[in-house]
């Protein structure tokens, strides 16, 4: 009998010791030495837990338990071929390094890179640690600029599904997709003071298939900023404020940007925002791109500066050559159900290209009253706009 319990012992020390990652698919950053007490550099830790994911089969989990982790920069990078489904369980709160010089050789942050089937989640939160370097950050000022680290990029993904998470105090942009495809996240929370500069909530770039829903996004710049080459993208449920709104573009400042197709905001509400939903292009586009089938619907606007802005004009800078009109087209744009308080006189701004007039211009139910001491109106520039239903302020062409 003693030997059967001193063998009954030893397969269990066996089932617990040797065979759990195997069994479980779970990688502990703990097991692979982090120290979780905010200041040791827990990188190393991070990189092998996830090395030893990727390089696993079946379904694999990067577990991140809660505590105070820091870390440099770090890039989780695929292929995983092997495994069917990872997921990053993510519970613990990481901050960022505030040494620049770590960033030298990197895009940002934290980064997960050519991955399938990558999961993010957890309630953890991602701490950029940005408010040193706010006052570094010359691109508000200077357009040939060096940008700072982005916090948390996702750069040629596939099924990449992120729930559960925040981050705060990003340096630059809080989150940035790129050529991504078929991306999903909800219940994300985006924090950061509304005088940090360059912090946009969610940046696109080059995606295809995103849905970004039921998140709370304050930032000092945009909440949400859709930018060149996206595709099929569907921003819902945003709680946006402080920021500058939700916003496609800036377009039409690089040789290399593509046409952007199949936008939807809708069912959002801004609250303080400097602006709600804007279409920024730049003027003497380099080359001719295409921006259409773009909706904005039953959006909410409480106390906000402008909500409604087409700019092909757009110039944040004291000087920029807008001696040739803007090359970016605008095709079948759409305001509809939109309502609610405007803090500024230009409640309504409908600026489109001279040499490439906006096509498909359309506004239907808006309904702006000021919420300041003048009265709400419109401006226009090179528009022709449809409307129906009631629009308040009074429209213009």
């Amino acid at each position: 009998m003693a030997m059967k319990m001193k063998l009954v012992i030893f397969l269990c020390f066996l089932c617990r010791g040797v065979a759990p990652a195997s069994a479980s698919g779970t990688y502990n950053v703990m097991d692979f030495g982090a120290k979780a007490d905010g200041t040791t550099d827990d990188s190393q830790a991070f990189l092998a837990a996830w090395k030893e994911a990727c390089n696993s089969s079946g379904q694999a989990k990067v577990l991140v338990p809660v505590g105070t982790y820091f870390l440099n920069p770090v890039e989780f990078r695929g292929p995983c071929p092997g495994v069917q489904d990872l997921t990053f369980q993510f519970q613990g709160t990481v901050k960022a390094s505030t040494d620049l010089n770590k960033y030298k050789q990197t895009h940002g942050w934290v980064a997960f890179s050519h991955v399938d089937r990558l999961t993010l989640t957890g309630g953890g939160t991602f701490d950029g640690q940005g408010a040193v370097s706010w006052p570094l950050n010359n691109c508000p000022k200077q357009k040939d600029c060096t940008p700072l680290p982005t916090s948390l990029s996702f750069v040629t993904t596939n099924n990449t599904f992120v729930k559960d998470i925040t981050s705060m105090n990003s340096k630059f942009f809080h989150v940035a997709l790129m050529n991504c495809n078929n991306f999903k996240g909800s219940g994300i929370t985006i924090k950061a003071p509304a005088n940090s500069p360059n912090t946009d909530g969610i940046h696109l770039e080059g995606n295809s298939g995103v849905t970004i829903s039921s998140s709370n996004i304050g930032t000092g710049d945009d909440c949400v900023s859709i930018g060149q080459g996206n595709s099929f993208v569907t921003v819902s449920g945003i709680n946006c404020g402080p920021g500058h709104g939700i916003s496609v573009g800036s377009l039409g400042r690089y040789n290399t940007e593509k046409d952007v197709g199949n936008i939807l905001v809708r069912d959002s509400t801004f609250i303080g925002t400097l602006m709600g939903v804007r279409i920024k292009t730049w003027a003497n586009s380099p080359i001719q791109t295409t921006a259409q089938n773009i909706t904005f619907a039953n959006l909410i606007m409480k106390n906000v500066g402008n909500p409604i802005i087409v700019d092909q004009t757009y110039c944040p800078y004291s000087n920029c050559d807008n001696s040739v009109s803007s090359r970016v087209q605008l095709k079948d744009i759409t305001f509809k159900d939109i309502r609610g308080t405007a803090q500024y006189k230009e409640a309504i701004t409908l600026k489109c290209s001279k040499g490439f007039p906006c096509q498909g211009l359309k506004l239907e139910n808006v309904n702006l009253q000021s919420s300041g001491t003048q009265s709400a109106g419109s401006v226009c520039l090179n528009a022709r706009a449809v409307y129906s239903g009631q629009v308040n302020p009074t429209p213009c062409n």
